[in-house]
């Protein structure tokens, strides 16, 4: 546990954001205060996936109040998650920027298989079942379906239909028909369908709805019918009394909130499409989603790494050469630690990069010609739990221009942060895995490196060097190449 008494988590959905506080007693954690704001981003989405201005401006005054909120706590106490307006917008470093100049923490945009691990998370720490069980949660722009065992997820899917993108593309003037929830629930099955499948396949016992559709949708279930369950014949009453009102504002059941009527009848049709597709008889509601996840995973023990454990699992399923990996992880370690203070490394950098080498030659399974070409790709696209898409980017990057020539169109493409930086970082990178690439630990020379502002040298045994007239070669054209990032490197004989 962290030394600051309390933790938060933030998450910015597409509809609202939340933000949670919670210290730990006696070993567990107990909430301390939440906060909730509708800021509506899905529905600043323009057709070319652009958020307009005025959903920028209620990000970032719901961003200044939460930054309030959370003054003097330190950065590592708070994590910040943002899930599919943020992931999919175009303008996404634009309001990155206006957001970090009222909200001092970073935003750490994750993918939909992200926030659906995140989501089990935080049902399955609060909520103990030892069958297989199916968690639905309903997001304002996208769907997330998880089945899991206990603590561990088993298939995780995120689907691109959610309550609000659903109401702007079916009931945007708040109309309500026959013809148009059929339209609604036929787009959301069609989303659903590719997965289902797999779902099938692998079964559940239990089903579990989170998220404010899901919860309003229950609330509505039990005032209509008494149920605390919701199943696929309340559904449809409800439908058919939103279809008999003919308008949204024309409902009116006490357990539907006045701001909720902006997208439940989207939300409603994809949850009547998951029943019918899936084959649900009935599901239950919990109070427990991402911000949870993401507090049970602050609240482990130093121990406790899921990006450990994630890089781990994909360099086994590779067949990853590990000592070759472990020995680069070493030269990494010696030449971080020497150029530290210079080039201000952080423990962070050193774990990416060892990361990085337990995945670069991941490309080998496709083929050993462009191998860095494959790497990147696989693990750029893959299901990565626990990194953030930033994260994922810079170990694709990492493994991409690992070797050979550096392209900076493509670069600049994966990295969009201070290049300078990350420059210095894939430049140690590169140097490491050049020194270990015959996999010979015990005939590398004695190795120290230096640098000074962007200059960088490699201090060598002169006489091991002109023995191994290859490797020298190697390193001279290492020199060329590093050019192109803006790093003079040198080597100096001794």
């Amino acid at each position: 546990m962290r030394d600051y008494p309390s933790i938060a988590a933030v998450d910015l959905g597409s509809n609202s954001f939340h933000l949670v506080v919670a210290r730990e007693v006696d070993g567990r954690l107990q909430l301390l205060h939440k906060e909730k704001q509708r800021v509506y981003l899905a529905a600043g989405l323009d057709d070319d996936f652009n958020l307009s201005d005025d959903a920028i401006a209620r990000a970032l005054d719901t961003l200044s109040q939460f930054a309030t909120t959370l003054h003097d706590f330190p950065k590592e106490s708070v994590q910040v998650v943002a899930t599919y307006t943020l992931r999919n917008c175009k303008n996404l470093n634009y309001f990155l920027a206006k957001a970090k100049q009222v909200f001092p923490y970073p935003i750490n945009v994750i993918s939909g298989q992200e926030e659906a691990r995140l989501i089990y998370q935080g049902v399955a720490n609060h909520e103990h079942d030892s069958h297989n069980r199916l968690v639905i949660d309903i997001g304002g722009g996208s769907t997330e379906l998880v089945i899991g065992q206990h603590l561990t997820h088993k298939l995780l899917s995120s689907r691109n239909v959610g309550c609000v993108t659903m109401q702007k593309a079916y009931f945007a003037d708040g109309k309500l028909s026959t013809k148009r929830f059929k339209k609604a629930e036929i787009k959301a099955e069609q989303q659903i369908e590719s997965i289902t499948a797999s779902y099938l396949r692998l079964g559940w016992n239990t089903v579990i709805g989170t998220s404010g559709t899901i919860k309003a949708i229950a609330a509505m279930a039990h005032e209509l019918t008494e149920a605390d369950e919701i199943t696929l014949p309340i559904l449809e009453q409800i439908k058919q009394l939103f279809i008999d009102a003919e308008h949204i504002d024309n409902v009116s059941l006490k357990a539907l909130p006045e701001e909720r009527k902006t997208s439940i009848a989207g939300g409603l049709a994809v949850l009547i499409a998951l029943f019918r597709q899936l084959g649900l008889e009935r599901m239950r509601l919990s109070e427990y989603a991402l911000r949870e996840g993401l507090l049970f995973e602050m609240h482990q023990t130093d121990e406790f790494d899921i990006r450990t454990r994630t890089i781990n699992t994909f360099s086994d399923h590779y067949n990853i050469d590990k000592q070759h990996a472990e020995n680069i992880c070493e030269t990494i370690k010696l030449f971080t630690t020497q150029l530290k203070e210079h080039w201000q490394l952080s423990s962070y950098d050193v774990e990416m990069l060892c990361w990085a080498a337990k995945l670069h030659e991941v490309g080998l399974a496709i083929n050993s010609s462009g191998m860095h070409k494959h790497g990147a790709y696989i693990v750029r696209h893959s299901q990565l739990p626990g990194f953030t898409q930033a994260q994922q980017l810079r170990l694709s990057a990492l493994v991409r221009f690992y070797r050979k020539k550096i392209k900076m169109p493509e670069l600049t493409e994966l990295i969009d942060t201070d290049l300078t930086h990350f420059n210095r970082v894939l430049a140690v990178f590169r140097l490491s895995v050049l020194v270990n690439q015959k996999r010979q630990q015990d005939q590398l020379p004695e190795l120290s490196i230096t640098a000074v502002d962007n200059a960088l040298i490699l201090h060598i045994a002169t006489e091991w060097l002109e023995s191994h007239s290859l490797f020298q070669a190697d390193l001279e054209q290492e020199q060329n190449y590093l050019k192109t990032i803006g790093i003079q490197f040198n080597l100096s004989f001794g």
